[in-house]
């Protein structure tokens, strides 16, 4: 079974890229723009090829077009701010909307498959004119459009309600193997103090068992803000009082997790927000507070990318079988057309000969039948000469004994041989004395 391949763009902390790893995908390349989140990408995985560039940049569309036809993924979270509230949903005015930019590496690459993750805002009202433009976009390209579909994190194992759109193009002969990946989470949902029990216990905090068993809920949307956002903390108002309910201070991210004898409601730290977004406990996010919480908030959770990682794996796997398939059936056409003509010859040539030796049956079948009527011919005929031979020799009147006959030794009439004979009314005339017979009445 081959590698699967794919082109990363925005790779952020490395959410995205490290769930179509589980997938089963080799990164040929994973762009940031991001310093920090480049550190990141290498030191967790030392073996990806990290590119740090502007996806838009002539050295990342270069690099595209000379993997066109190679590359089986293209995936990107373009940044959110364009389509979120936040980010006061300017779409295509702002100046971050990085979706032209993955319709151009699209043209360029010739993806089988596209993949795209962004903010549940993109699917509001105002911007359904932009999404049909986009799908256009791609359809020009030769995809087809699957669909834009709403994932909730929870649904697929993570411990937060983090709703993202989702949006799948493919090519022909894959799109119709592609089905939208179901939940995977197991019920009950893993709460944030299970999730982080072990974190904020990890220094020997007294009140660590205490604080999850009352943190056991998931968690709300981390927020991640962008670059022009202030300090890092967990999210506006609203969001902050959501997370005081499950016992969290929000208003800023803690350097460590609580020390003994500490009193209060604990924050998190950077690690355990990469925990509430499903990143593996050993993975470690590079940089200061606030660049290295930004990564974490804006990353797309591990567990959510794998399960859609999976099902364009099966989709692009099922179409490489419908395709190898294909091919042997060409393959095989020549010799099963050769075959099909060499019993057709024996079918010709035996009809041939079944033909043959009907004409030699029916020529004997004549032969009997003429011999038969021959036979009937004969049988009749002589038949016919029985009949005869008796007529052919009837006497009608008393012949009388001449110097030709007499009697016969055996007292019968003897053959009167050739003498003239006379059948009644006729005269003959006796031969011994000259005196005419008369005849027997």
């Amino acid at each position: 079974m081959r590698d699967l391949t794919s082109l990363e763009m925005c790779a952020g902390a490395g959410g995205q890229a490290l769930g179509l790893a589980q997938a089963g995908f080799r990164h040929i390349a994973c762009v940031e723009i991001d310093r920090d989140a480049c550190e990141t990408l290498r030191a967790n995985r030392p073996g990806w090829p990290v590119v740090e560039a502007d996806i838009r940049s002539e050295v990342v569309l270069t690099m595209a077009e000379e993997e066109r036809g190679g590359v089986d993924l293209l995936a990107g979270g373009v940044p959110c701010p364009p389509f979120s509230v936040a980010g006061r949903q300017l779409g295509e005015a702002d100046e971050r909307d990085l979706f032209p930019a993955m319709i151009e590496l699209t043209r360029r690459a010739a993806p089988r498959v596209v993949l795209i993750e962004n903010v549940r805002g993109l699917l509001d009202k105002r911007f359904d004119r932009y999404r049909e433009v986009l799908e256009e976009a791609f359809e020009e390209l030769g995809y087809e459009h699957l669909g834009w579909r709403l994932l909730n994190s929870v649904d697929f194992g993570v411990p937060q309600l983090r709703p993202r759109v989702a949006m799948v193009a493919a090519r022909p002969d894959v799109s119709p193997h592609f089905v939208w990946p179901q939940p995977t989470g197991s019920e009950p949902r893993a709460t944030v103090g299970a999730t982080l029990l072990s974190e904020m216990a990890s220094r020997g905090w007294e009140g660590a068992r205490h604080w999850a068993e009352s943190a056991d809920s998931v968690a709300p949307t981390l927020v991640g803000g962008s670059r022009r956002h202030g300090g890092p903390d967990l999210g506006p108002t609203r969001a902050k009082q959501a997370w005081s309910k499950i016992g969290v201070n929000g208003h800023s991210i803690a350097d460590g997790p609580p020390e003994p004898g500490f009193v209060g409601t604990p924050r998190l730290t950077v690690s355990m927000a990469a925990l509430l977004q499903g990143f593996p406990t050993e993975w470690r996010i590079v940089g200061k507070k606030t660049t290295a919480y930004r990564q974490v908030g804006n990353a797309f959770p591990p567990p959510v990318a794998k399960s859609l990682g999976t099902a364009i794996a099966s989709a692009v796997r099922a179409a490489d079988a419908a395709a190898d398939a294909a091919r042997a059936m060409q393959r095989a056409a020549p010799s099963a057309t050769s075959e099909a003509g060499d019993l057709r010859q024996a079918a010709l040539a035996a009809r041939l000969e079944a033909e043959a030796n009907q004409r030699v049956a029916r020529k004997y079948l004549y032969r009997a039948k003429a011999l038969r009527l021959e036979l009937d011919r004969l049988r009749l005929a002589n038949e016919a000469q029985q009949l005869d031979r008796p007529n052919a020799h009837v006497v009608a009147w008393q012949e009388i004994p001449t110097q030709h006959g007499g009697d016969g030794p055996d007292g019968r009439l003897a053959d009167p041989g050739p003498a003239p004979t006379q059948h009644v009314g006729d005269s003959i005339e006796e031969h011994e004395g000259g005196a005419p017979a008369r005849a027997v009445a």
